[in-house]
């Protein structure tokens, strides 16, 4: 709707003057009266005789189209049109008709539509003429497919662009929600979470195997207490196997100890370390000594 004013602005002042007369001059004598409106306040209870209302100050647009097809597919919905089977001849003279009174008004918006309006009638000027001849068992071509195929596919678009149109948006349907907190004068820590708690753990004992102390304490080892233990291991028994002789769970020191014990054993003739061939076990026995 446009409302345009055709008085010049110079006279807006002495128009406004004259009217508040006229609104003073017409006030009711009873309060059963109604005003029609307010003019600065004032209500007005009949019109100005002298009023002036240029033709083209109120327009009123009952349907506007985005397009030559949305212009087509209304028609045919308001007429219950089969959009398979389009009657062209009652169709195009809707059309024509809806193009000439748009012509009048706005021949920039018409350009398009005349297109349009072409290629209508070229349609029904094809559909009077005979068909083409085609081979047996293909089907003649009609002259509407390609309007149709348009017409179905703008109707999809239309459609799923009003579905999406029908969503909420902010900003238009619903507002996002903002609140300003002032800042607390403490200091927030921010939270620990378990995954950095354990993350720090692993870092630590990382570093520390990376520092790491040997020491080495003197253990006191005496090579005569360990061949009396060997002699005492080997009496009561012919023979003793080399690998017995040796306590493994007390560490390599002391076997080290025990092997030199029977090494100075071996050397004074207190003991003897026999084999029997190649490769065979080893036995320690106690030397012979004659009775």
């Amino acid at each position: 709707m446009t409302v345009e004013d055709a008085r010049p602005s110079h006279a807006a002042a002495h128009d406004r003057d004259g009217l508040a007369a006229i609104a003073a001059a017409a006030q009711p004598l009873s309060p059963d009266r109604i005003a029609l409106a307010r003019l600065y306040g004032e209500p007005l209870f009949a019109l100005p005789s002298d009023l002036y209302i240029p033709p083209d100050a109120l327009e009123v647009f009952l349907e506007a189209f985005e397009g030559p097809l949305d212009l087509l597919l209304y028609l045919i919905r308001k007429q219950n049109f089969n959009i398979l089977d389009i009657p062209m001849a009652g169709l195009t003279r809707q059309y024509l008709g809806y193009i000439e009174e748009v012509r009048h008004n706005n021949l920039e918006l018409a350009a398009e539509y005349l297109l349009m309006a072409a290629m209508l009638i070229e349609i029904k000027s094809r559909m009077l003429l005979p068909p083409k001849k085609v081979a047996e068992g293909e089907q003649a071509e009609d002259p509407r497919a390609e309007l149709v195929r348009r017409l179905l596919e703008y109707e999809r678009t239309k459609l799923a662009a009003a579905a999406l149109n029908a969503l909420p948006q902010a900003g238009r349907d619903f507002l996002t929600a903002r609140a300003h907190t002032e800042p607390s004068s403490g200091t927030r820590f921010p939270e620990v979470d378990v995954v950095d708690l354990r993350d720090a753990w692993a870092d630590v004992l990382k570093r520390a195997r990376l520092v790491q102390h040997h020491r080495i304490s003197r253990q006191a080892l005496s090579v005569r207490e360990h061949m009396t233990i060997v002699l005492r291991t080997l009496q009561g028994c012919r023979f003793a196997l080399f690998e017995n002789l040796f306590d493994v769970s007390r560490g390599v020191a002391v076997m080290v100890v025990t092997f030199i014990a029977m090494l100075e054993l071996a050397k004074e003739t207190l003991i003897e370390i026999t084999q029997a061939e190649a490769f065979a076990p080893i036995y320690v026995r106690l030397a012979y000594s004659p009775t």
